[in-house]
């Protein structure tokens, strides 16, 4: 039988912690789901040696405990529709029922790759900091961070703090940019003083602007990143490359309920109006899955979704300036950090863009569409389901995200039955 909330928040981040309280608030009873172990997301991911920031621990106690608030950890959403969802944890399948959903599943780190991204060693820059913070061996290690946005200045200053030898930050957008981004950002104090202690943390650091890794070389791990510079190519020998080109929305589940999506290229998002609402009703949406616009706009967007979702609409005016305000800031790094042209054309035909499938980016060009890719030579179909090659075909041939399939997620066949055995008139949804 399934399982009946009020209120279903799919992410436990900033955004989906704010709606679950928010939603709580309201009186309603609340499933708030997250595919990893803690609550918290990416930004408020625990570390084994440090505490969270007040804030954080802050909105987790609110959030884990409240007791109109049942949080589900290692759950994911492996089908939805009409109300109901099916989703999977370590336990098996199970069926929750919903008069409201707010998905707040935030994003993922864009990789574009480039001659030997493959090799052991490279990942991605938020990737590496996540690893850290779980207790990767980094100490010591050598690492160049490259890629664009203050992303990287935090996860620079993440691997350092967890003992790294960070021997770079290489910043792709010009130096211009970087001067009009910092014009600007004292418009934004909270922002301006983060940035000013991450820089702080980072000391003497170089921070490499209008420069971009265009190769990875090693025999059977990373021995150097090769970096296109200002003044022409340079090599840096390193441990561990960590490049990350921003972030993209997470937005499988809001495709395969229907929901409105703007699918641009660096633009992804789905839409919504001002109360969180999405084209399909009762269906919310907030935060970076609206396009990526960091935390303080997530947790602002959670409160506004998490109202709505519960009915109580009153509260909302009073956040709108508020979030107006924050998405302006977003709209601020999008357009300081935009990327460069070159960095989408880094990868040759031989180059693997497919890591699950091993397909080489020329085996998908001249493809009109990411499906036509994928029926021919199976790109996007391992286990990630197309979530880190089906981006980069977006930013580098202009492809449309293919459309959202069920299951969201590779799931045991188990999972698929053992939740409808009671129940075999009433199929999945």
């Amino acid at each position: 039988m399934a399982e009946r909330y009020q209120t279903i928040v799919c992410g436990a981040g900033p955004a989906g912690l704010a709606a679950a309280i928010a939603a709580a608030a309201a009186g309603a009873r609340i499933a708030l789901l997250d595919a990893q172990p803690h609550a918290g997301g990416q930004i408020w991911r625990p570390s084994v040696r440090y505490r969270l920031p007040a804030r954080a621990r802050g909105m987790l106690a609110r959030a884990l405990n409240n007791g109109r608030i049942e949080f589900r950890p290692g759950t994911r959403v492996v089908a939805a529709g009409d109300g109901e969802m099916l989703v999977e944890s370590a336990t098996g399948g199970a069926r929750l029922r919903y008069e409201s959903l707010v998905i707040a599943t935030g994003a993922r780190e864009l990789y574009l790759p480039f001659r030997g991204w493959t090799l052991p060693g490279v990942t991605g820059a938020g990737g590496l900091q996540a690893l850290a913070k779980q207790g990767w061996p980094i100490a010591g290690k050598r690492v160049v961070v490259a890629g664009t946005g203050p992303l990287l200045l935090a996860a620079a200053a993440t691997l350092r703090r967890h003992g790294a030898r960070v021997l770079a930050v290489i910043e792709q957008a010009a130096p211009v940019a970087i001067r009009r981004f910092l014009t600007a950002v004292p418009g934004w104090p909270r922002h301006a003083l983060e940035a000013l202690a991450l820089r702080a943390r980072l000391g003497s650091v170089p921070y490499r602007c209008g420069e971009y890794v265009a190769a990875a070389h090693g025999t059977i791990a990373l021995e150097a990143a090769e970096v296109h510079g200002r003044e022409g190519p340079y090599r840096i020998e390193c441990d561990h490359l960590a490049v990350g080109y921003g972030l993209v929305p997470n937005i499988e589940l809001a495709l395969l309920l229907g929901c409105r999506v703007d699918a641009a290229r660096s633009a992804v998002r789905v839409v919504t109006d001002d109360s969180m609402s999405t084209s399909v009703p009762g269906v919310f949406a907030a935060g970076e899955v609206r396009g990526v616009a960091g935390c303080a706009a997530a947790l602002i967007e959670g409160e506004i979704a998490g109202y709505a979702a519960a009915g109580a609409a009153r509260p909302v005016a009073r956040l709108a300036r508020r979030r107006a305000r924050a998405r302006r800031f977003a709209a601020l790094i999008e357009g300081c950090f935009a990327l460069d042209e070159r960095v989408r054309h880094l990868a040759d035909t031989d180059t693997i863009l497919c890591r699950c499938e091993d397909v080489p980016l020329g085996a998908v060009q001249g493809h009109p569409d990411a499906r036509s890719a994928k029926l021919a030579t199976r790109c996007g179909m391992g286990a990630c389901q197309g979530r880190v090659c089906g981006a980069a075909l977006a930013e580098i041939l202009g492809f449309a995200p293919d459309r959202a399939r069920i299951p969201l997620f590779p799931v045991a066949l188990s999972s698929l039955v053992d939740p409808f055995t009671a129940d075999t008139a009433e199929p999945p949804p």
